[in-house]
């Protein structure tokens, strides 16, 4: 029987041309993933791209930025210009400034609802909640809450708002479909930054004078664990716990001890501290990538970022951006 002749010169220029076209399509600059930080100092938001490591654009934005989030489908970044008392709206298909909402005085923190459109922020200095609709750019409520208002954090199911209140050391639950103050968990000195776990089950609280970090049933509202740091050769009053980022699968939760110049690696489960990183002086706050294998710090003193391998625990980059950096956003 004749050996079967298979048309192979047809087939291997098509198969090459895909496999050029695949491997085209996976270099290309519009797949690198970009880092967004907010310059404080310089009332600038520096873009680091993912795949260099490097600082590949500057922006001027409003005076003051710290607090960043995206847009639910990521076209676009908010941005709490605190000394500006305003939130901008940046397009990130130009990066220009095409709106600003009126965030009350000093915003510093704030959080977006599920739905896309509601947007709450903390106004520090009026111990108030403000809801504004990103769409309409209505206020749609003000919300008294404690003394000093920073942290926000909304549940994934967006029945909840949290704020934090550094005077007056509570957590503020707020019920997001009457925008009415439910309850109050009270915490240790200066909370700072809220964080829910994917679930929504969870809530995880961050005192910066404490020293601590709480970690609370969102069910109850009770504190369930209190976390505490000691880093060897480091004195207590200097570990001042503020961001908090935890891994979607529950394994990890990252927490910048601010001028303790650490990121401390929690096992979410058992709530046992497994190591401490070092990273730049004052560390902020933190942001994954987008299959979370690495981790990028914010550290305000030494004006860089801190990129962190999350599979290796280990430190391995270090990227200089604006003066006092604060947030950081990731897009993917």
């Amino acid at each position: 029987m004749k050996a079967l002749k298979f048309p192979l010169k047809p087939i291997y220029p098509a198969l090459l041309g895909c496999a050029l076209l695949s491997s085209a399509l996976l270099s290309s600059p519009v797949m690198a993933e970009k880092a967004y930080v907010s310059n404080e100092k310089d009332d600038t938001i520096s873009i680091i791209d993912l795949e260099t490591m490097e600082v590949i654009n500057t922006l001027d934005v409003g005076e003051r930025p710290r607090g960043i989030i995206f847009s639910q489908d990521r076209s676009k970044l908010y941005i709490c210009a605190s000394d500006s008392d305003t939130v901008q709206i940046m397009d990130l298909s130009d990066h220009s400034i095409i709106a600003e909402l009126p965030s009350g005085e000093d915003p510093e923190q704030f959080a977006l609802h599920p739905d896309d459109r509601r947007l709450y922020i903390a106004n520090e200095d009026d111990a108030l909640v403000t809801v504004v609709d990103t769409q309409t750019h209505e206020v749609l409520a003000q919300i008294d809450v404690g003394v000093e208002p920073e942290g926000m954090a909304v549940s994934p199911d967006g029945k909840w708002a949290l704020s934090t209140s550094e005077t007056t050391n509570m957590v503020h639950w707020i019920d997001t479909e009457t925008n009415q103050l439910i309850d109050n968990t009270l915490v240790d000195q200066r909370p700072r930054h809220v964080e829910f776990n994917k679930s929504g089950t969870i809530v995880w609280a961050s005192s910066e004078i404490g020293g601590t970090v709480s970690i609370i049933d969102v069910d109850s509202r009770q504190i369930q664990h209190k976390l505490n740091f000691k880093i060897k050769g480091i004195h207590p009053d200097k570990v001042q716990p503020v961001g908090v980022r935890l891994t979607d699968d529950g394994k990890y939760a990252f927490i910048a001890l601010g001028p303790a110049n650490h990121i401390a690696v929690v096992d979410a489960k058992t709530y046992e501290v497994i190591d401490y990183l070092l990273v730049g002086r004052r560390v902020w706050h933190m942001d994954f990538n987008g299959d979370q294998s690495k981790l990028l710090t914010t550290n305000g003193i030494s004006g860089d970022v801190s990129v962190i391998d999350v599979n290796k625990l280990k430190v391995i980059k270090s990227v200089k951006v604006g003066r006092y950096p604060w947030g950081v956003r990731i897009k993917s």
